[in-house]
């Protein structure tokens, strides 16, 4: 994917990040004196590496010499986090309604003793960051705490023309179709294996969410927001699962299929599933 430097404004596939102020530079500014860094650069060794490559290492040679990594947020990605995690929000909530196609006519509700129950806007606004926004986030957070657990460095980093597609794509059709950012992962030497169960953490962390949500369904006629709850977050969760293991080059999936073919479909097959329930009403 592509990012801009924050310095210059110029695209870059493969961008730099400050490890002083956590901006996200390309090759002509990723140095702190050439983006006029305002991080802390007292802590500046002599000699700086400035590689960002993310290199494969199946021996394995390099893993015993690398220690775990802080767990440490940048000012820039907290902000990235934050705002993709409100802008989920906003487009999932304008899709709710339909969209200009169906005139923001749809309402989340329950059929309760033959009439409808729904829920208003503002509830629906917080029903979808908690049960979906969470999701997104929590799956690319998890991803940069084993990274960092392996001793890579790893920032989140939002794409601005991801979360404005699906702003649009709610807003006309009311379909999200959501890329709201990734984790940028940099280091030397990672194996097949850590590579892949870097990437299994992400869609794992979206099935423990998904079944912690799951039994909210039993309330169903009792407590229309707790229900309607239950489904977003089982259902939008056990979805991003299984889209995120497809075997598709840019997804964990892949990265899975290549380390374990087992394990992805041990874990794949049984998502499938589960998504067909919901699809054909027999969750819900």
């Amino acid at each position: 994917m592509i990012l801009n430097c924050d310095y210059c404004g110029k695209e870059e596939s493969l961008p730099f990040v400050c490890s002083y102020c956590g901006g996200t530079y390309c090759s002509e500014h990723r140095l702190p004196e050439a983006h006029r860094c305002t991080g802390d650069l007292s802590r500046r060794p002599v000699k700086q590496s400035t590689t960002t490559t993310f290199s494969w290492s199946d021996g394995g040679g390099a893993a015993g010499m690398r220690t775990p990594q802080p767990r440490n947020f940048s000012r820039i990605e907290v902000r990235d986090i934050l705002v993709a995690w409100i802008a989920l929000g906003v487009a999932f909530t304008i899709a709710i309604t339909g969209g200009l196609l169906s005139g923001f006519s749809g309402r989340l509700g329950v059929v309760v003793n033959g009439g409808a129950v729904t829920i208003g806007l503002e509830t629906t606004f917080v029903l979808a960051l908690v049960t979906i926004g969470v999701g997104f986030v929590l799956h690319e957070l998890m991803h940069k705490f084993v990274s960092e657990r392996y001793g890579f460095k790893a920032e989140f980093r939002m794409w601005p023309q991801g979360l404005g597609f699906a702003l649009v794509s709610a807003l006309i059709a009311g379909i999200v179709f959501a890329a709201p950012g990734a984790t940028y992962i940099m280091g030397y030497g990672v194996t097949e294996r850590e590579n892949g169960i870097i990437s299994l953490a992400g869609p794992l962390t979206n099935i423990a969410i998904a079944l912690l949500f799951l039994p909210l369904l039993l309330v169903n006629g009792g407590n229309v927001t707790l229900f309607e709850a239950g489904y977003l977050g089982s259902y939008f969760n056990f979805f991003l699962a299984t889209f995120n293991m497809l075997p598709i080059f840019v997804l964990d999936g892949a990265k899975v299929w290549r380390w374990n073919k087992a394990i992805w479909a041990g874990l794949f097959i049984p998502l499938v599933v589960i998504v067909v329930a919901y699809l054909t009403g027999s969750v819900g």
